[in-house]
């Protein structure tokens, strides 16, 4: 990700796994778009209680 400081440098941040996907989620957000925005036609968003205490990290189902 490419920002600038409070002093005016730029900045260049690099995430990777988990981080940059809520990183970019919530670049997402700042956009207006949602989740369901970028889901492809036809598939219907995983219900989160499917995920919780099952000891597993979230992952897209294909």
């Amino acid at each position: 990700m490419e920002t600038i400081t409070l002093d005016g440098q730029e900045a260049t941040t690099t995430y990777h796994r988990g981080p940059a996907r809520l990183v970019y989620h919530e670049i997402d957000h700042l956009d207006g778009l949602l989740h369901t925005a970028r889901m492809r036609t036809g598939i219907d968003p995983i219900p989160v209680e499917e995920y919780r205490q099952t000891g597993h990290s979230w992952a897209c189902k294909q």
